[in-house]
């Protein structure tokens, strides 16, 4: 995970675009050296968020710059992603087929929710309908599934809507802790796997190099952020150790199973 610095725009902006850009690419660099098989760039610092609607064109503009910087930077082989905050999964898409990214991270896919940022609303239909309207059906789309507590409807459980999402032709599930950084309950992941999905299921939050074998028998899948950062905060620098570690536990695993970690 990249998280990029807070963009032109947003409350947090410190003046250094130029920075902003080259921080990115470092740390897709680092990524690069110790051979991760994906990267997913996100806007995490563009707090508080605002929904898609309200998204303004620099943070595309800035996205679509800092995407293409960072695509240039890993090799050919490996799959680059990216999530615009919040909910911005149509901006997402245009930035991904700008950059020529392979995956978007879609918050919202299927349900309508409530959350920090106000009310989604399910956007599966108008996401995959905007996907093949600008040639872009080579991006995969990762549903994420972190806003389910908050749904509508009390009796949709967190199996329900990765089924729904499963049948409104999502490429991927995204499990996570509604809090950044903390690892998914095994409960709810057990949720999700007993609805027998026909597609991968990843977690999203929360792994480490400590508790990562306690889930990699059970998914396809892990996206890794804070575990990566100094004292395991988003908000703090990359750790070239933190990084390498994770790396050196992941290989060790692979001699017994093939697992996908970015």
């Amino acid at each position: 995970m990249i998280h990029v610095d807070a963009l032109p725009g947003t409350p947090r902006y410190a003046g250094n675009w130029q920075q902003t850009i080259q921080k990115a690419t470092y740390e897709a660099q680092l990524y690069k050296k110790h051979g991760l098989d994906a990267v997913l760039i996100e806007n995490m610092h563009d707090k508080p968020y605002v929904l898609n609607h309200k998204l303004g064109v620099e943070i595309v503009a800035c996205m679509t710059r800092i995407g293409h910087a960072v695509r240039e930077v890993l090799p050919q082989g490996v799959p680059c992603g990216i999530q615009v905050l919040a909910c911005g999964n149509k901006q997402a898409m245009a930035i991904a087929k700008a950059s020529q990214l392979q995956f978007v991270r879609a918050e919202g896919f299927v349900f309508g929710q409530v959350a920090d940022v106000g009310y989604i609303d399910a956007c599966a239909g108008n996401l995959l309908r905007y996907r093949k309207l600008i040639d872009a059906e080579n991006v995969l789309v990762f549903t994420d599934l972190k806003y389910s507590s908050h749904a509508l409807t009390a009796d949709v459980s967190l199996g329900n809507t990765a089924q729904a999402a499963d049948f409104f032709n999502t490429d991927g599930i995204i499990i996570t802790n509604n809090i950044t950084g903390h690892p998914v309950s095994h409960k709810d992941l057990q949720d999700v796997l007993a609805g027998k999905l026909r597609v991968p299921v990843l977690i999203g939050s929360g792994i480490t190099k400590d508790n990562i074998t306690q889930y990699y028998h059970d998914v396809q899948a892990v996206i890794v952020g804070s575990h990566f950062k100094i004292g395991g905060d988003w908000r703090n620098e990359i750790s070239n150790y933190q990084v390498e570690s994770f790396m050196h536990r992941i290989c060790n695993l692979r001699e017994r199973d093939k697992y996908t970690c970015f």
